[in-house]
């Protein structure tokens, strides 16, 4: 077997160093903007961060799209525009849907910040789709035990979103979505079916192979439609499994705005500028400016 058999496009991250912690963002990448809704797909960490510091993500806005948190380690303090004060910590996962417009900051919270602290998190967003893309914003928290967990013997599945293996999530989707947080002990192995039309599979950490074909850690691997395969590992590893439905439209990124609308983007970014868009209460002295130039995250052909 060659991993091309079971492949169509492997994804080396962006590395963003952010100081305290560096972002490896695989989505939106050169090739492909989008598997299934996932339009961005970041591992914020590993880090280790000191005492007396902490993580501040500063108030930003966002449309048409749903962001998911989903940590592994430490712990962010979600504030929203409409109201919304959460903590979310390793095994839960925030769902945040922005449609006509939102406004959230991530903050590392008050008992991290008085002693030394690990980060890690997988953070996505998945596009709106057609006939969606304005709905009114809202936000909802599920807690690690709240996710069905999948026992295969040396491996264990926790479904973050959509149905897998038997087991269904009761987070909200907007199109069909797969999404798992994969934990493959020494030997363990998980099979990957024909249950979406776009999957990728993400190596966060340890190590895991495709039908004995070894897997690079920190690389997306966009998997061929219609395969099957088993994913297994030799001494063990952590494997994000996520994708979809295939849009028929496409969607368009730029900064923090996802639209099937340029001109939408465009007045997003005039709205914000301006500030039309609702603040965030106890989180309103400062924010995120638009950025001057090419931004980091954007679209590509």
């Amino acid at each position: 077997m060659i991993l091309d058999d079971l492949v169509i496009q492997t994804i080396t991250p962006t590395t963003h160093d952010l100081g305290d912690f560096r972002v490896h963002r695989s989505l939106p990448a050169p090739g492909r903007t989008m598997v299934g809704p996932f339009i961005f797909f970041d591992q914020a960490g590993p880090a280790k961060i000191g005492a007396g510091q902490g993580i501040d993500v500063r108030p930003h806005p966002h449309i048409n799209l749903a962001t998911v948190t989903y940590m592994f380690e430490g712990a962010f303090l979600h504030r929203d525009s409409l109201g919304t004060e959460q903590l979310i910590e390793p095994g839960a996962v925030n769902l945040m849907t922005a449609g006509s417009g939102i406004v959230h900051s991530e903050r590392s919270p008050d008992g991290d910040r008085a002693k030394e602290s690990k980060l890690s998190a997988i953070q996505t967003w998945l596009a709106l789709p057609d006939g969606v893309e304005e709905v009114a914003p809202a936000f909802e928290h599920v807690s690690e035990g709240g996710l069905p967990v999948i026992d295969c013997g040396r491996a264990s599945a926790r479904v973050i979103m959509g149905s897998l293996w038997g087991a269904t999530s009761p987070v909200t989707t907007y199109a069909d979505t797969i999404y798992a947080d994969i934990q493959l002990s020494p030997g363990g192995s998980v099979p990957i079916d024909r249950d979406a039309d776009e999957r990728a599979i993400y190596v966060a950490g340890g190590d895991a192979a495709l039908d004995g074909v070894a897997l690079l850690p920190q690389t997306l691997y966009v998997l061929r439609p219609g395969t099957r395969a088993t994913l297994m590992s030799v001494d063990g590893g952590r494997v994000i499994y996520c994708g979809g439905e295939a849009f028929r439209t496409p969607r368009h990124v730029w900064w923090n705005f996802v639209s099937s609308s340029k001109d939408r983007l465009f007045q997003a970014r005039e709205d914000w500028e301006a500030m039309r868009f609702p603040l965030i209460p106890g989180d309103d002295q400062e924010f995120i400016p638009i950025p001057q130039g090419r931004p980091k995250t954007v679209s590509y052909p």
